[in-house]
C-alpha cells in the first residue's frame, strides 16, 4: 500500500478498520474493551471509523488486543553501525590550534 498517497483521514480509518478487525478476531465487543481499556464504547466506536485517533487510546486499544509489539513496524529502532560512531565522534572533537613557531 501506498500510504504516502493517503490523506491522514484515510490512515485513520485504515487503522480503525484493522483495530476493529483485531477486536473481532478476539470475539471482544465494544463494551468488553472499552471495560479492558477505560476508553468509553462511545470513543472505541469513533477510533474504529477512523473519527478523532488518538495515541494514547491507540496503546492502550494495542495493549489489549495484545498486538502491543507491532509499535516496533511503527518506529523501527535504528541501528547505528560502529563505523558512523567513530565517524560522528570525529565529527565532534575539536580541532587543536596548531602551533607555528615564526623562525
Amino acid at each position: 500500500m501506498d500510504w504516502y498517497s493517503l490523506t491522514n483521514h484515510r490512515i485513520e480509518e485504515l487503522l480503525g478498520e484493522r483495530l476493529k478487525q483485531q477486536r473481532l478476531q478476539y470475539n471482544m465487543t465494544q463494551n468488553e474493551l472499552s471495560t479492558k481499556t477505560g476508553i468509553s464504547r462511545v470513543s472505541i466506536s469513533k477510533i474504529e471509523r477512523g473519527l478523532g485517533v488518538n495515541l494514547s487510546s491507540i496503546i492502550e486499544i494495542m495493549r489489549a488486543l495484545h498486538i502491543l509489539e507491532n509499535i516496533e513496524s511503527l518506529v523501527p529502532v535504528q541501528e547505528i553501525s560502529p563505523i558512523e560512531i567513530i565517524k560522528l565522534k570525529n565529527k565532534n572533537k575539536k580541532k587543536r590550534a596548531s602551533s607555528k613557531k615564526s623562525r
